[in-house]
């Protein structure tokens, strides 16, 4: 099989650093795309980010992915219409400044709050997220973007989305060219265990548009870098490889090295490991 994707990074580790130092390290780390979100951009002018994206392209990195508002605010499925509207223009919003900056894909927590959807009921929140893609959908056809829905957490029970049969539900339900799903290995993990962490994959493949890489020990979201905890990465590859996906594929965690500002070797030494770890998947 044959790796068919390159390497991101997501940007919020670089959070207080100058714009060419992160520049300089992404470069060194031999990197073509990294993965924004607002949290970085937050406190940015419209033309502060449109400079950054284009120090970025001149330099030869994409802002290819761009991770949406997920703050309490920003819940899609909110059973409060106020809440829910609020964070629909919110989110609309950052779906443009993402795309000013040239990202195609945003990633989208289905919810920010963590009931456990057996009591609140799986219909009432498939209600509340068709409402909220009704208006960002049309927002992401006229801007050529995408909307990659992301499995989260389980919080403390059986939270929407952290289960495999939610993404079922939603592919019976709001099937559309420019809705897909982002995985992230490690919620999978934590949600699902060693068993069923797959699950997900199977589940999201026909419409996996992004990926999120992390690790962890199984008990918590500790995003540790690929290779330092127990996700294991051989279908994870293995799949990515057999569907041909060509985006880059996001390293959503720190280096596994002293930080919090790490140094421009520790990236490039995750991009290495993680390589090896594809490698090693797929021709195994």
């Amino acid at each position: 099989m044959k790796k068919t994707w390159t390497w991101s990074v997501y940007v919020s580790p670089f959070i207080g650093q100058p714009r060419e130092t992160i520049l300089e390290t992404c470069q060194h780390a031999r990197l073509p795309a990294i993965d924004g979100t607002y949290r970085f951009f937050q406190n940015h002018s419209v033309a502060e980010m449109e400079a950054f994206a284009k120090v970025f392209r001149d330099g030869g990195i994409e802002i290819d992915t761009f991770h949406l508002p997920f703050s309490a605010a920003d819940d899609v499925t909110s059973f409060y219409e106020t809440v829910r509207r609020g964070a629909v223009d919110r989110i609309q919003t950052w779906m443009e400044n993402a795309s000013r900056m040239g990202a195609s894909v945003g990633i989208l927590h289905p919810t920010t709050t963590g009931y456990n959807v057996d009591i609140e009921g799986l219909d009432n929140y498939l209600k509340q997220l068709g409402k909220s893609l009704n208006a960002l959908l049309p927002a992401a056809e006229r801007l050529n973007f995408t909307i990659a829905i992301e499995n989260l957490l389980p919080a403390k029970g059986g939270r929407f989305a952290s289960r495999p049969e939610h993404f079922t539900a939603m592919i019976e339900n709001f099937a559309h060219s420019n809705l897909g799903f982002c995985l992230d290995t490690g919620h999978a993990l934590v949600a699902a265990g060693p068993e069923r962490a797959h699950d997900f994959l199977d589940v999201m493949t026909p419409h996996l548009v992004a990926f999120h890489l992390a690790d962890n020990a199984g008990d918590r979201d500790s995003h540790l870098a690929p290779g330092h905890g127990s996700v294991n990465w051989d279908p994870v590859f293995r799949k990515a490889a057999d569907i041909q996906f060509s985006r880059p594929m996001t390293i959503e965690t720190p280096p596994f090295a002293p930080g919090p500002n790490y140094v421009p070797d520790a990236w490039k030494q995750m991009v290495t490991d993680t390589d090896a770890l594809a490698a090693r998947a797929l021709h195994s």
